[in-house]
């Protein structure tokens, strides 16, 4: 099964759509305008139920099928939110919000999952129901954990969920996931210390907050290099150090932040304990006064195999299953798709956004080369799960 003919004739209007939301980004859970854009589609396709307000602003839509015999519900996820980045592509759609863009591919994710519903409640060539799920908050809100605690899987019984995101460098066409972690656990650390400030020229009577955190910085990536196995993945990284306001002082306070990664639960908790034994005796030995914020975030995308396989499938009935990674290496980066998949079984399958800007740069643009392959794909998913 090639590209949807159907789909494809939507094109246009599926392109007009995503610029649209690409226009009017929106973060977090702040996403009124494209809900509200996201339920009157959904209606005006003639969607059997539109549910709003889940998980806050999130949108709920019920499409079933000629036929209920099997009693089969499948879930599919788009997210909905951008980020505050300010937008230098250029493009005639660009974001005519100063600070806000879609840099993720969100516009591109919703638009997507809109032509499948349209065309799904149009043909609903399937034996069960489709929940089509577009979720707000992606971008750090974990939006996915609070449709779920709304609800989600339990009040339209969702019994599978497929997630999908648009990949720079991977060829449009193409398709990649693996069965197990495919995504990382992301955590986060904020590390405030307390020295005694003074003048800069009599350094022997402060305790150097700056000293203090450069110690720290050099300890904490010794946590990746000298005590986790090098087949093992973790990173650590130091994003941010603040401290000081003037040329000669010595400053007070001194304050490090960053991010942890890992694709194993036990690889969590060694790296937080190891955080925490370094700062625990890094205060003494320097004098000063150390405390850790350690925040854990999203759990690790781990995919189901027997629907990572089903996944893997569905995408090479669409592009040929040469075009499909299914053993594709694991991303550091995050998603809160996790939570889904946590709640049910599911995959999360990348599709090729081509040659363009990477993921969070401010010149990324989503490729609507893309989007009959992806609305294809989430159709494929729904009437191969529920064959009529």
């Amino acid at each position: 099964m090639p590209i949807v003919n159907r789909l494809a004739e939507f094109h246009d209007d599926i392109v007009a759509w995503r610029r649209d939301l690409h226009r009017h980004p929106e973060v977090l859970y702040e996403v009124q305008r494209t809900a509200a854009t996201v339920a009157d589609k959904l209606r005006s396709f003639g969607v059997d139920e539109v549910t709003t307000g889940i998980g806050r602003t999130g949108v709920v839509g019920v499409i079933r099928g000629r036929k209920s015999a099997s009693g089969k519900v499948v879930g599919l996820r788009a997210d909905m939110d951008a980020l505050p980045l300010r937008e230098i592509t250029g493009k005639p759609w660009a974001s005519t919000i100063d600070g806000r863009m879609h840099a993720c591919g969100h516009d591109g994710h919703t638009a997507m999952l809109l032509g499948a519903a349209r065309y799904l409640a149009e043909t609903r060539n399937f034996d069960g129901t489709v929940v089509v799920i577009f979720q707000p908050a992606e971008e750090g809100g974990a939006g996915g954990k609070a449709m779920i605690a709304d609800g989600l899987m339990d009040r339209w019984n969702i019994q599978e969920v497929y997630g999908m995101h648009n990949m720079p460098g991977l060829a449009v066409g193409s398709f990649a996931t693996r069965p197990g972690p495919l995504m990382a656990a992301t955590d986060e650390f904020t590390i405030d210390i307390t020295g005694h400030g003074g003048h800069a020229a009599r350094p022997h009577g402060t305790i150097d907050p700056i000293i203090v955190g450069a110690g720290i910085v050099q300890a904490l990536q010794t946590i990746v290099s000298r005590s986790v196995d090098p087949i093992e993945s973790a990173v650590v990284s130091v994003t941010k150090f603040h401290a000081g306001e003037a040329y000669n002082i010595i400053a007070q306070t001194a304050q490090l932040a960053g991010t942890v990664r890992t694709l194993k639960a036990e690889m969590r908790d060694h790296v937080e304990g190891r955080f925490r034994a370094i700062i625990d005796n890094l205060g003494p030995a320097f004098g000063a006064k150390i405390s850790l914020r350690y925040k854990r975030n999203y759990p690790v995308t781990r995919n189901h195999p027997e629907q990572t396989a089903f996944a893997a499938r569905a995408a090479g009935d669409i592009v040929g299953i040469a075009a499909v990674d299914s053993d594709a290496p694991p991303v550091m980066g995050g998603e809160d798709f996790s939570y889904m998949l946590e709640a049910r079984p599911g995959a999360f399958i990348f599709i090729g956004n081509g040659d363009s800007a990477g993921l969070h740069n401010p010149a990324y643009d989503f490729n609507d080369d893309v989007i009959p392959i992806g609305c294809s794909y989430w159709a494929r998913i729904v009437e191969t799960a529920m064959p009529a």
